[in-house]
């Protein structure tokens, strides 16, 4: 039972995941402007009121409060906190049961602590109107929350060998996971930063290899969704930096992750898992070029999104498999 409650709060977590990704592209992340309830309410049917009072003030439904956009974002909520309650289960079965299941409890502590943590993130998220800091840390919270849940879940497969005469692309493998991370939170922030149409071009960025860009003001941290630290509005520049690093950042990953699966493929017990690093790659570079071409679709958008999670889900595998390979140098 505790196997399956683990794979099953995987598979959740990584919709979740997609969700809160949807939601975003929605630019529903406002829809209800507190937390956690929809204007103190627990639904937006019973803040109906207060979201037509809201709708009638913007102007409209073009703005970031409507009925629909509310939906969006307490869906996300009631999915995030039957996430937390899945994730409160695990650890204290963890706990109580450890004996009986042979392995350390602290993973679902840690994941006990991390899901804690993101609900904070989720609350400043609303409350610091989407300051894309804590927007992007929200959702590289829920990559880490998917990730750690992945590592879980493969410690509860006992079949099979482990895999003989790899242990040399163990930090080829790290090097992969932590170069992936690192391009979802570049693809992060360029979601936050609503930078993802800042260049519409391909494969140049408004014609040109090395376009104009600030990079100072597009990589700072600490300021407001649209401005920069000193309250100014946001350049077009800032928001070509921010679009161009990420495309680099896909094409060296890129490239990286094709000579990994490579490698990884020749290794007889991982050929899976090779295949499916590299079908998934070509799925990703493929969606991220489909959303230039077509202005950024929400479909295309979103399975972006999933493809990053399941991708950042095999790597995680990848490294548990090679953390119980034996060491013999590569011929």
């Amino acid at each position: 039972m505790f196997k399956k409650i683990i794979f099953f709060t995987t598979a959740f977590t990584f919709v979740v995941v997609v969700v809160g990704a949807f939601v975003r592209l929605t630019d529903a992340g406002l829809g209800c402007p507190d937390w956690p309830g929809c204007y103190g309410k627990p639904t937006p049917v019973h803040a109906a009121t207060d979201i037509a009072r809201a709708v009638a003030e913007q102007g409209g439904t073009h703005g970031p409060v409507s009925i629909q956009k509310a939906w969006h974002e307490m869906f996300h909520r009631y999915l995030a906190g039957t996430l937390g309650l899945l994730i409160l289960g695990i650890a204290i079965a963890a706990w109580v049961k450890r004996k009986a299941l042979v392995q350390s409890p602290w993973l679902a502590s840690t994941l006990l602590l991390l899901v804690m943590l993101q609900a904070a993130l989720g609350m400043w998220t609303v409350t610091m109107l989407l300051k894309p800091v804590i927007v992007t840390l929200h959702l590289l919270g829920g990559m880490a929350t998917l990730a750690l849940l992945t590592w879980l879940a493969m410690r509860q497969v006992r079949a099979g060998t482990p895999v003989a005469d790899a242990a040399w692309l163990r930090p080829w493998a790290w090097l992969g996971l932590a170069l992936l991370v690192a391009q979802i939170a570049l693809g992060g922030w360029v979601s936050t930063n609503y930078a993802a149409l800042a260049c519409i071009d391909l494969p140049t960025c408004h014609g040109e290899w090395m376009p104009k860009m600030d990079f100072q003001h597009g990589f700072q941290l600490l300021r407001e969704l649209g401005h920069t630290a000193a309250g100014d509005k946001l350049s077009y520049d800032a928001l070509t930096a921010i679009h161009w690093t990420h495309r680099v950042g896909a094409v060296v990953v890129a490239f990286y992750l094709a000579w990994l699966s490579w490698r990884v493929a020749r290794v007889s017990g991982l050929r899976a898992v090779a295949l499916i690093i590299g079908l998934l790659l070509v799925g990703q570079v493929s969606l991220g070029i489909g959303n230039i071409l077509t202005g950024l679709k929400l479909a295309i958008a979103v399975a972006h999104n999933a493809g990053a999670a399941l991708l950042l889900m095999a790597l995680v595998v990848l490294n548990f498999a090679l953390s119980t390979t034996s060491h013999k140098p590569e011929s």
